[in-house]
């Protein structure tokens, strides 16, 4: 039986889906990209610092050494970028905790309270997966599994599923989560980092 008032932060490790191809932004390392004076990877980090738990994984298919500096850097199982899930399962594959937070990179300021807030439903409804929904649509990239979940994750990603279809698959709990719309941006392209910089200058 889960413990009503939440996940202890010690059960739980974050994931930082950093292993993309960033093909609208032209290929670069997307993460490390600068976003007024700073790399895109240290706003997420910053951002999460405050509510993080057991360990930080950085999911990450180039750069290493300088991901390195964020966290314990694993890559992709599967070559050329196969998209989400392939970063979740190699997460849910590395991580050392029971349970693992998601979330991607190219969110400078993640929403706050939302890990807190996934913990307590997790123990709440007493399930093993569990995703945000933001009050219009779900957000895959935003979810907490528990890690024996990783050879469900494994077979989707060889199957051919996205992130989406497999926590659909294995049940997923929606939790309603609004926030501030700046809180679930995704900067996919120049215009994305232009405009995100103008609005914060």
């Amino acid at each position: 039986m889960m413990n009503s008032s939440g996940l202890a932060r010690q059960e739980i490790a974050t994931a930082i889906l950093a292993g993309g191809a960033s093909r609208r932004l032209g290929g670069v390392d997307k993460g490390l990209q600068t976003l007024l004076g700073r790399p895109l990877i240290e706003w997420v980090v910053d951002s999460l610092a405050r509510s993080e738990g057991a360990e930080r994984l950085i999911v990450a298919n180039r750069n290493a050494p300088i991901y390195s500096r964020y966290g314990r850097v694993i890559a992709d199982q599967e070559p050329d970028y196969p998209g989400p899930l392939a970063g979740i399962a190699a997460a849910l594959a590395a991580t050392r905790s029971p349970w693992l937070f998601t979330v991607p990179v190219d969110c400078p300021m993640p929403p706050p309270g939302l890990l807190d807030c996934l913990g307590r439903q997790a123990c709440l409804h007493e399930c093993d997966s569990l995703v945000a929904h933001d009050g219009v649509r779900r957000q895959p990239l935003f979810a907490l599994y528990r890690s024996s979940l990783s050879g469900a994750a494994a077979q989707a990603l060889r199957s051919g599923l996205g992130a989406s279809a497999w926590q659909d698959a294995i049940g997923t709990r929606e939790i309603l989560f609004p926030s501030d719309p700046e809180h679930w941006a995704n900067l996919n392209t120049a215009l994305d980092f232009e405009a995100f910089a103008d609005k914060r200058a």
